[in-house]
């Protein structure tokens, strides 16, 4: 009961922390997005021009519908552009932009925290799915079937927390996957001249604020992770 209430203490903020940290990106993209780069540079332009200049010349660059919702998919080998940033020649699109680029780059030059990354995908996916079904089947299984001749329950939640530690790694390697390519867009606009050193830092802002939803996100689900663990032990110890 007692680690119960210690985990709700510690997700309320963790939470809280998630939602201003959402609301900080929103904020920080809408404030620097009514800022015009002195080099009229569109998101467009700028995801093209930099992929150009250094030798790649088979990333498409499309626009995709809403806001926020650019990425690079390596495997369509595309550059999709949100609509807010794709025709805007703000810091912030042209921030966002070069954000995508460095993905691009960081596959174009190995990174090898990216290419881990990317084999932790379809890892990931199914263990998204599967992770906390497993873990009620097999708290069920522990309470219903405890006279099993093996523990059928206790494997099965072992199970689900490992598949679940599988997102939680794959938000930790993200981290060091977003900074890089931050830190590659902000010197990547200056040498091509897109940004002057008097704008980089609007765009380290509009950047570091998206990376903060990153880290929220590996925070709550570390949580998780420990309170699954947690439960583990405690079925464990009954024993």
């Amino acid at each position: 009961m007692f680690g119960y209430l210690l985990f709700l203490l510690l997700l309320i903020p963790f939470i809280a922390f998630s939602a201003w940290a959402s609301a900080r990106v929103n904020a920080t993209y809408s404030k620097y997005d009514r800022v015009q780069t002195r080099s009229c540079m569109t998101g467009y332009d700028t995801a093209t021009r930099l992929m150009r200049s250094r030798g790649v010349s088979d990333i498409a660059v499309n626009r995709v519908e809403g806001k926020l919702t650019d990425h690079y998919n390596p495997s369509k080998k595309v550059v999709n552009l949100s609509m807010s940033t794709y025709g805007s020649a703000s810091v912030a699109a042209v921030a966002v932009a070069a954000h995508e680029v460095g993905h691009v780059m960081q596959k174009h030059t190995g990174y090898v925290p990216y290419k881990i990354r990317n084999v932790l995908v379809p890892l990931t996916n199914i263990g998204s799915r599967l992770a906390l079904p497993i873990i009620l089947v097999g708290l069920l299984l522990d309470i219903f079937w405890a006279s099993a001749p093996h523990p059928y329950g206790e494997w099965a939640v072992y199970l689900g927390i490992a598949l679940y530690g599988l997102s939680t790694l794959f938000m930790l390697v993200t981290l060091p996957v977003e900074f890089n390519a931050s830190r590659r867009a902000k010197k990547m606009l200056v040498d091509e001249g897109i940004l002057t050193p008097e704008e980089v830092p609007a765009a380290s802002k509009v950047l570091s604020a998206a990376a903060l939803t990153y880290v929220a996100s590996l925070l709550i689900s570390l949580l998780y992770f420990l309170r699954f663990a947690l439960v583990f032990a405690s079925l464990v110890r009954r024993d």
